[in-house]
């Protein structure tokens, strides 16, 4: 027998997907309260628990639908929108100057990297966000019934003589 019992590859799987994703989602756990990509963590945590575990998944659509609506919310109010770029820039200046050598409390060089990264993916998400928002707005304002403009199309009937 060369391969060995034919479960243990199965059982090795396994066991490798819930340390690997229990560790993602404790890590995420962790830097919800400290600087860093938590909720991000604890979503791809929850995304490998849920190729081996069904009790996984719904955590991760729950986390999903949150994520979801919160990018929504941001995309249809500029307030929020302003906000997070501001907390965004925070991440990032805080970021940069640790990499300058300013010593902030709680921080060092791989801190640092992970404060602007999150700046930066956050800038993104908001840009994202505001786009999808300005891109539904202009499709509700479309007229229905012209070819190309992605409104309620219909070939137009022939009068009968």
């Amino acid at each position: 027998m060369a391969g060995g019992p034919v479960g243990h590859n199965r059982t090795v799987k396994t066991v490798v997907v819930a340390v690997l994703g229990g560790l993602l989602t404790l890590s995420g756990l962790a830097l919800l309260v400290l600087p860093g990509p938590g909720f991000v963590l604890v979503a791809a945590g929850l995304a490998v628990l849920a190729t081996r575990f069904a009790w996984a998944k719904k955590p991760l659509d729950y986390a999903q639908d949150k994520a979801v609506a919160g990018v929504e919310e941001v995309g249809r109010s500029p307030w929020r929108a302003a906000g997070a770029v501001l907390a965004a820039l925070a991440l990032v200046a805080a970021g940069v100057l640790v990499l300058a050598g300013l010593d902030l409390p709680f921080t060092n060089a791989f801190t640092a990297v992970v404060l602007v990264i999150s700046g930066l993916f956050l800038v993104g998400t908001v840009v994202f966000a505001r786009h999808e928002e300005h891109v539904q707005v202009a499709r509700a304002h479309r007229p229905a019934g012209t070819p190309g403009t992605g409104g309620a199309y219909r070939a137009a009937t022939r009068p009968e003589d």
